[in-house]
This record gives C-alpha cells, sequence and structure tokens, in this order.
C-alpha cells in the first residue's frame, strides 16, 4: 500500500510502483492505489480527478503560472525481472528505469509539497507503451484538453540518467508488402514466391544512411530498420503474400507527413500502408520556462533519442523537457534496474526547482 511513510520516500515509493504489476492496458491496481494515495494523503488544495486509469492532481493555490509533471504508470510485459530486488546502490525490476522511478518522484512531491512556487498538475497515465490511439495523456488530451493547456511548461519524467534530454524523435511504423501466387513447393515453379520478393525491402533498408540532425545544439539520429517480418501458409505452400514492419525514428525537423513521404519515397514501387505515427517534439530550450528549468538543473541539455509524450505536450502548446533517474539504454530490458542515488538526486533537484 501506498501509506504516507511509503510516499514521503521515493525510493521507497519507487519499489512500491514496481511491486504493482501494470503491464499496458492492466494498469487498474495501480492507478487505484495512486488515487487513492492522493486523496487521502496530499496536501490540501489538490483536487483529484480520475479519466480511466489516468489520475490527475492539480493544486489550486492562485500561482500566476501552472507547470506539469507527468509520468506514465504502466510498463512493458515482464521478463521474469518482477517484483523488485536490491543489491547495493540498484534496484532491480520491470518498470525501474522506464519509468517508475521518475513517476514516484512526481507522486512523492504530489504528496508531500505544499507550497511550490507555479500551480501544478501532476500527471499519472495509462498505455504509454502501446499503440498511440490508447495512450492515457492523448485520451485526456482528446477529451479535456483545459486540464492540460493552462499550464506554461511541462516535465516528463521519463528515463534520462538525471540529465536533461530535449524535444523528442518522431516514430513512423509501415507495412511494407509483397504478393505472389501460392503453389505446392514440389512444382514451385507454378507459383511466385511473396517472401522471395522482400529481398529488395531488405536491400534498400541495408543500405539506407540515416541522418544525423543537430537543432539548438542537440543531436538527433535517425533510424529506419525493419523490426518484424511475416508470411509463409505451411511447410510445402510457396507463399502469396509477404509483409515487412518498418520503423522510422526521424528527426523532430519533420513533420509526419514528411516523414511518411520520405519513406514511400524509398520503398517506391511497393505496396506501403502507415500501421502507427506520432510527431516529434524540437527542442524548444529558447522558452523561459525551460531555461529556468535548465538552471536548476545545472547541466546541459541532449538530445532526447526515442519518442516521449514531450511530443504530446509541444502539439498543445505546452513546452517541455525530458527529466527522470532511470538510464533509457536500460528500458525494455531484462535486467532493467535504476540507481537508487538517481531517484534521491532527482527528487531533491524536482523539489528545489518547484521551490525556487
Amino acid at each position: 500500500m501506498l501509506t504516507p511513510d511509503v510516499l514521503a520516500d521515493p525510493v521507497a515509493l519507487t519499489r512500491a510502483l514496481v511491486d504493482i504489476e501494470s503491464v499496458s492496458g492492466n494498469e487498474t491496481e495501480i492507478a487505484d492505489q495512486v488515487e487513492a494515495a492522493l486523496s487521502e494523503n496530499a496536501p490540501a488544495k489538490l483536487s483529484v480527478l480520475r479519466f480511466g486509469n489516468t489520475i490527475v492532481a492539480r493544486t489550486e493555490l492562485g500561482r500566476p503560472s501552472r507547470v506539469v509533471l507527468a509520468g506514465h504508470l504502466d510498463t512493458v510485459p515482464l521478463h521474469g525481472n518482477w517484483p523488485s530486488t536490491v543489491d547495493g546502490n540498484i534496484m532491480h525490476g520491470c518498470g525501474t528505469s522506464d519509468m517508475k522511478s521518475g513517476t514516484a518522484i512526481a507522486l512523492h512531491l504530489a504528496a508531500t509539497e505544499a507550497e511550490p512556487r507555479h500551480d501544478v498538475t501532476y500527471l499519472f497515465y495509462d498505455c504509454e507503451e502501446v499503440d498511440s490511439a490508447r495512450n492515457g495523456l492523448k485520451v485526456l488530451a482528446d477529451a479535456v484538453p483545459q486540464l492540460l493547456t493552462d499550464a506554461s511548461f511541462a516535465v516528463l519524467l521519463e528515463p534520462t540518467h538525471g540529465l536533461v534530454e530535449a524535444g523528442c524523435q518522431g516514430t513512423l511504423r509501415v507495412l511494407v508488402r509483397t504478393s505472389g501466387k501460392r503453389a505446392h513447393s514440389a512444382r514451385s515453379w507454378l507459383g511466385e514466391n511473396a517472401i522471395h520478393k522482400a529481398a529488395p525491402i531488405l536491400e534498400r533498408l541495408q543500405r539506407y544512411r540515416e541522418r544525423l540532425v543537430t537543432i539548438d545544439g542537440c543531436d538527433y539520429h535517425e533510424g529506419l530498420n525493419a523490426v518484424r517480418i511475416g508470411g509463409g501458409v505451411a511447410g510445402n505452400v510457396i507463399p502469396d503474400a509477404c509483409v515487412v514492419d518498418v520503423n522510422f525514428r526521424f528527426a523532430p525537423d519533420r513533420d509526419e507527413a514528411a516523414a511518411e513521404a520520405h519513406v514511400r519515397e524509398l520503398f517506391d514501387g511497393f505496396d506501403v500502408e502507415v500501421a502507427d505515427s506520432a510527431p516529434g517534439a524540437l527542442p524548444g530550450l529558447d522558452a523561459p520556462a525551460a531555461q529556468e528549468f535548465l538552471a536548476a538543473i545545472g547541466k546541459a541539455p541532449r538530445a532526447k533519442l526515442g519518442w516521449t509524450d514531450v511530443a504530446r505536450f509541444a502539439a498543445l502548446g505546452i513546452p517541455g523537457l525530458n527529466y527522470g533517474p532511470g538510464d533509457p539504454n536500460l528500458a525494455h530490458q531484462r535486467d532493467e534496474h535504476v540507481e537508487i542515488d538517481k531517484i534521491v538526486t532527482g527528487a531533491e533537484v524536482m523539489r528545489r526547482w518547484l521551490r525556487g
């Protein structure tokens, strides 16, 4: 349970959140506990609202500005790495890095910080690790955007290993299809093998050279890769269909339309279907609130290599940055873990920024 003692300690709170299994689509229990913890233990003048398995807690202190602290509640599927374990300075377990240690910092501050100099919207949402249509932040922004758009700045506590990561890459996933003609494999010359026809797709990917784009001093490295391939009917049938699933991580100087046009040009002559798409976010480092946050952190920013919901805030006109204790290189790995001192330092830094 998320008792007052646990809420007061961001390390204990991280472990408590990790030990609530919350694979995407199964966030009811963790959302119940977060809602109860904020409703029963948070400072006065904090309103708590729930939308499905997304919890929104807002201070109403009459401050001249409002900021958002956000973290998602879900994890990728377990890999034999649950529940949590601790070995010295290391906490192991699914979600420790991505991103329950960051979410714990936001929840810790919501429950314990009574006098922030900004009004704060604390946001704990579901289904970040799956298709964007199910993302709790997207669902909330589509249904009640006014709960977000009165903010002037957002901090997403995604894993950054204690550094500030600006903006994010966009992501585009396409299905590149080939077709053929079925035949018995003993008489293969009577058919057309759709899997063999996929070879030029893979050759184009093998030859592809990604861009390295520098924006506001942050280096965004693009990537275009096949992530799945499927086809075949049976062990004695020439396949008549094949699909290559391709993921394009693009720098935020491209919008979604430009990214799609680029991929379609690369695979000219093939049937290309867009399966999923989300825009990137420019660094936005010239925003006054971003400059203030960077000054409080005291570290130079770097590019966010990956997609985060900073892009959703950017689409709402809210500049934002990524800052969290987890190591992004450990996200989704079997040996996912977080350094305990990074949690402690992250909580201290965020509290210092909120207090000014």
